[in-house]
């Protein structure tokens, strides 16, 4: 008999991390009755502490949530996991009914902890939480700087244009992801890239139908083997009551009359910024559900929050002049609000998680980006899959850029469009994403020749 295998999971701080590394974690269970997974939580200083709420995950899915540290570090997390391992391996070591361990699987942030899985003489896999053209673009970028001493910070304020292997067109040196523009994280992330070579194989959260040009052009290098196995997603409606009040105003709205705003976990503006949104709002009169969020002090390591007050930060007067046709709330139950069949269109920050939700659920969107990897998603769907349309590619959440009322206007104006290229586009896909889970899809087989050579 087959004796069972452990995987021990290690996300990248962060919710948006932890959420896709769950989800994964209840597909791989759920399709081999041998697997077990613990997955290793580790804490920043303004984090909560992880609980697992989610009744329906299995017992074979197990939460360690690792002690907090001083700093943010991961390199200085590794004592902390190979204690956490060891007393695993231990307790298992004993009794050959339980599970071997088997493997690492290292977030993208995470690759120093492919040292700890090879102290432990177990092979190493990579779940990139991003497109797979993303990791194409580290791929290339970490090439250029190893074989042929290509300094990528020089892309920085630069409108000169890359070719990527994994991108169709030229890729905009102002649509990089902001991590690649400054010296210490350049080095930082093009290291990770130089590691994720070293693992046995790579985990992407997209799927063929999607990505095929960029996951062609990844498995013609010298890279190891690619696996996509999304849209991973986390659908389970929200419990919280203000969840409650806000789907019940949706009830009340046509289908695909409201445009949704939401700028992710970290996404917050300052006024001047958000009064240009008002503005627009007010103006187009079109019904909508806007997030709006407290932007944390200035220099504080801190998530955004939800404001005490909404009339100081709006236009005068506003909120009473869009009483009839919009909302404006904190905290937003996101996939309730993407699964309603009144919102027509989704503003947004183009996050991966976030991209992958509206496209599951047939939303266009229309994009600004606001850090990491956004403003490369928002030109990947703008004008390499036409599935959104343009508010901004290259905004930058700490310039002192502000997009006008206008150009936020003719954005969601184009976005709301209900018989729009772009929206029959996303209904296609969002057909796509569904059946490539299911039996015999695309991510459905690829998830299988992992499970096979665990």
């Amino acid at each position: 008999m087959k004796r069972p295998a452990e995987l021990v999971f290690i996300p990248a701080a962060g919710i948006g991390h932890v959420v896709s590394t769950i989800e994964i974690a209840k597909l791989l269970v759920s399709r081999d009755d041998h697997l077990f997974i613990t997955l290793l939580i580790m804490k920043r200083p303004f984090d909560k502490l992880f609980t697992n709420t989610d009744s329906s995950i299995s017992p074979r899915i197990n939460f360690v949530n690792l002690p907090e540290t001083k700093d943010l570090f991961v390199e200085n997390q590794k004592t902390q996991v190979k204690d956490a391992v060891a007393k695993l391996v231990e307790s298992n070591q004993s009794d050959s009914s339980k599970p071997r361990l088997a493997g690492f699987v290292v977030d993208m942030f995470c690759t120093t902890m492919i040292d700890v899985a090879n102290e432990f003489g177990v092979p190493s896999y990579l779940f990139f939480t991003s497109s797979a053209a993303c990791l194409g673009l580290l791929f290339h970028l970490q090439t250029l700087r190893d074989e042929h001493g290509k300094d990528v910070t020089e892309y920085m304020h630069s409108d000169s244009e890359l070719v990527v292997p994994s991108f169709v067109n030229p890729l905009p040196a102002s649509v990089l992801p902001g991590g690649l523009l400054e010296k210490e994280s350049a080095e930082s992330s093009l290291n990770n890239a130089r590691r994720f070579r070293e693992t046995k194989g790579i985990l992407v959260n997209t799927f063929w139908e999607l990505e095929s040009h960029a996951l062609h052009s990844i498995s013609h290098c010298k890279n190891p083997p690619v696996y996509p196995v999304g849209p991973l997603l986390n659908l389970k409606s929200s419990d919280d009551d203000k969840g409650w009040d806000i789907l019940s105003w949706l009830d009340d709205q046509q289908p695909l009359s409201v445009v949704f705003l939401c700028f992710g976990s970290m996404g917050s503006f300052g006024e001047a910024q958000v009064k240009e949104i008002a503005c627009a709002l007010e103006h187009i009169g079109l019904r909508f559900l806007w997030s709006l969020r407290h932007p944390p002090p200035k220099g504080k390591m801190a998530m955004p929050s939800d404001y005490a007050d909404l009339s100081g930060v709006l236009p005068e007067g506003f909120l009473d002049r869009t009483a009839k046709i919009g909302k404006v709330i904190g905290w937003a139950p996101q996939v309730d609000i993407l699964a309603h069949s009144s919102i027509g269109g989704f503003v947004s920050h183009c996050g991966w998680n976030s991209t992958l939700e509206s496209m599951w659920y047939g939303v266009p969107v229309a994009t600004w980006p606001m850090y990491a990897e956004q403003q490369t998603n928002a030109f990947q769907l703008v004008k390499e899959l036409g599935l959104a349309v343009e508010i901004k590619m290259d905004y930058r959440k700490d310039s002192d850029v502000v997009v006008s009322a206008q150009e936020v206007e003719r954005g969601i104006r184009q976005v709301m469009e209900h018989d729009s290229v772009t929206r029959k586009r996303v209904k296609e896909m969002s057909e796509k994403g569904k059946k490539s889970q299911m039996n015999g899809g695309s991510s459905y087989s690829s998830l299988g020749h992992f499970i096979d050579q665990i």
